[in-house]
């Protein structure tokens, strides 16, 4: 497997934070608007924000706007990528 070790990088840092995996828990039943999960979370907008930011730029998630507001969901391609590299990791030590 060529490896680009920032992409990968990437990829782990969209989960290494409480907040991010519960944004991830809060679109495993579909798209959701920023301001639906400012709702279900104790942040500020900037936050969302940055949090978004990550995890879009990762991959991990989808963005799209519609008028105002910016919708998020799950990227299947891009969660299939980061069980790819654990994959690796586990199966290169054997």
């Amino acid at each position: 497997m060529k490896t680009d070790y920032k992409k990968t990088a990437d990829i782990f840092k969209a989960f290494c934070d409480e907040n991010r995996i519960m944004i991830l828990h809060l679109l495993f039943d579909g798209e959701k608007c920023a301001c639906r999960l400012l709702e279900a979370m104790n942040i500020t907008q900037p936050t969302l924000s940055h949090h978004m930011k990550i995890l879009v730029e990762s991959g991990v998630v989808n963005g799209r706007k519609e008028g105002k507001w910016m919708y998020y969901s799950l990227s299947k391609s891009g969660l299939e990528k980061a069980k790819k590299y654990i994959d690796y990791f586990i199966n290169e030590g054997k």
